[in-house]
């Protein structure tokens, strides 16, 4: 399990009931195509939410923009520790520890294969729709956070 807690910057101090509960990982937003590596999605979640650019984080870590975005969309691993310092630098923490393996992902991937060519078509033929959606909400989200409007 991967856990990311909000550090205040100031004070230190976790922040209460934040976007994370404990037990719950949050490594894929919408925005992609394909599922992004847990350290892709981590990077940017935090920084999203840290509500910093590239540019921005790269320079707090001391890491080129170039290297957030190819840490961010899969081109190049970061490693390790090279990730936490990002991570502290967007103003969060990350805490793992090992848990018992969880079939859940084995069992859908079998039920999956299962499926007809059709049922498949139909299902990607949603998520296809649905991203698109999502992509939309986001552009307009940003843009709106350009202007300083809240969307409605």
């Amino acid at each position: 399990m991967l856990e990311l807690r909000c550090r205040t910057q100031e004070h230190g101090e976790l922040c209460p009931g934040w976007f994370l509960q404990p037990r719950h990982t949050i490594v894929y937003m919408s925005v992609y195509d394909e599922m992004p590596s847990p350290g892709a999605g981590l990077l940017r979640y935090a920084r999203l939410k840290a509500g910093l650019s590239q540019s921005e984080l790269g320079e707090r870590a001391g890491v080129a923009r170039s290297m957030v975005s190819a840490y961010e969309h899969d081109r190049r691993q970061a490693t390790l520790p090279t990730l936490m310092r990002l991570l502290k630098a967007a103003g969060f923490e990350l805490h793992m520890q090992l848990a018992p393996y969880d079939d859940h992902d084995d069992v859908l991937r079998e039920l999956e294969q299962h499926r007809s060519p059709e049922e498949r078509q139909a299902w990607e033929d949603y998520q296809r729709t649905r991203v698109a959606k999502d992509r939309a909400a986001v552009s307009v989200a940003l843009r709106a956070r350009k202007t300083n409007r809240v969307p409605v």
